[in-house]
């Protein structure tokens, strides 16, 4: 039998528990992974509370997490490429918290020796929405991007990114998370009244990112930001079309994760983990992502 963390109604992080299942076999097209970590989401902690994301189907009990790390145990009929024993990164919507994932084969990346489970359980989701927003935005040599929440798990890796294309980055974040992101390459600013003068003695913001989804960071960054085209946010879907911004939603694929694990190797990204919790633990780490004040993330672990 495979275990997960899941809920059965909507409620706080108490409402999580430890659920058994049989794992299901790898159909055609598909891999069985043993799960050794797997990240914990904002998004994760609001599907819980009682937020539905659009095209989202909530059937109780629910498993929550979109992105994992594990060893696969069983490859399935017309899959290449892939053999049982291969360690791997892989993303699967609301279905990671779980010793047992089934993924299609073209949904995994090979996970570096060099990188710890806890960091390749980390990567995919945070890691793939930082490169796809950043892309969508146009971020390039010569920029100034204002990222907003930018020691979280997708600042910590847009700042990176952002840094590694060239431009320059203005990341928001409380005092005690400056000097971090001073060591990923980036000018920090407290977040609170005064934001935008903050900004705009750093430089001409050109582009802005947003991944906290409050009304300061979308003011600060419409009043900054000439070119509405540039701004987008990854936490205010119910606010952008009123802000005139975009909304960016992940584009997930196998070559995305690639290029983000070969980043790693060549030592250009660097993957912060804040805490880990073992699997039966996942409530606790609900509690950690809901202070607002993780630097990096928060990983789940599956002994």
């Amino acid at each position: 039998m495979a275990v997960a963390a899941a809920f059965s109604s909507h409620g706080p992080p108490s409402v999580l528990e430890l659920i058994t299942f049989e794992p299901a076999p790898a159909g055609p097209g598909e891999v069985r992974v043993e799960v050794r970590a797997a990240g914990v989401q904002p998004i994760d902690a609001r599907m819980r509370g009682g937020f539905v994301p659009p095209g989202t189907v909530v059937t109780f009990p629910q498993i929550l997490g979109n992105e994992f790390a594990g060893v696969i145990d069983q490859v399935g009929p017309g899959v290449s490429g892939w053999s049982a024993g291969d360690e791997v990164i892989g993303f699967r919507t609301f279905e990671s918290y779980a010793s047992s994932v089934v993924v299609p084969a073209a949904q995994l990346a090979a996970k570096p020796p060099s990188m710890s489970w806890e960091e390749a359980g980390a990567l995919s989701a945070s890691g793939q929405t930082a490169h796809s927003a950043l892309e969508a935005l146009a971020v390039s040599a010569g920029d100034t991007v204002l990222i907003h929440a930018a020691a979280g798990g997708v600042g910590t890796i847009a700042v990176q990114l952002a840094r590694l294309a060239g431009a320059t980055v203005i990341g928001t974040a409380s005092e005690r998370n400056h000097d971090y992101l001073r060591s990923l390459g980036a000018l920090p600013v407290s977040y609170g009244p005064g934001l935008t003068s903050r900004v705009r003695a750093l430089g001409a913001v050109t582009a802005a990112l947003d991944a906290i989804g409050t009304a300061e960071a979308l003011d600060a960054s419409v009043e900054l930001v000439p070119d509405l085209s540039r701004i987008g946010s990854i936490a205010a879907f119910g606010l952008v079309s009123s802000y005139g911004i975009r909304w960016l939603g992940t584009q997930r694929s196998a070559a995305r994760l690639s290029t983000l694990t070969s980043l790693y190797v060549s030592g250009d990204l660097q993957i912060h983990i804040s805490e880990s919790y073992p699997l039966a633990k996942a409530a606790d780490a609900h509690r950690e992502i809901e202070t607002g004040h993780v630097r990096g993330k928060v990983v789940l672990t599956v002994p």
